[in-house]
């Protein structure tokens, strides 16, 4: 099993739209550790401005992974990449879109000293 982890922050809309690519691309299982970054001050001068970054057991980051070729190409360097999953999105098979609009339930209301970035 891929253990990933993954640089965030709440109401982070292109995290989530690689989290959507990621359940569409990754063949078969991983962990996702989401690490929130504005809790931290030293993460969010690393990753405040790179949200979402996406990082495997070797320390290897993945920026802007919400565009689907370079999160192809990231797992397909890794032999994590589902080829047919791949070749159905570039074809246009898989409605992206719609995969997005899957209800993430996001908080009603932002635990304590949590903050948005913008």
């Amino acid at each position: 099993m891929m253990q990933l982890t993954l640089y965030t922050t709440l109401g982070c809309h292109l995290c989530e739209r690689l989290e959507v690519l990621l359940d569409l691309l990754h063949d078969g299982e991983y962990f996702l550790k989401k690490v929130e970054i504005s809790e931290d001050e030293v993460l969010m001068a690393r990753y405040g401005v790179r949200i979402p970054v996406l990082v495997d057991t070797a320390d290897d980051e993945l920026d802007m992974g919400f565009e689907p070729q370079r999160l192809a190409d990231w797992l397909s360097e890794r032999g994590a990449l589902d080829a047919e999953a791949w070749r159905r999105l570039q074809e246009g098979r898989d409605d992206l879109r719609e995969e997005e609009r899957k209800e993430r339930k996001a908080p009603a209301c932002r635990p304590a000293g949590r903050r948005y970035l913008a």
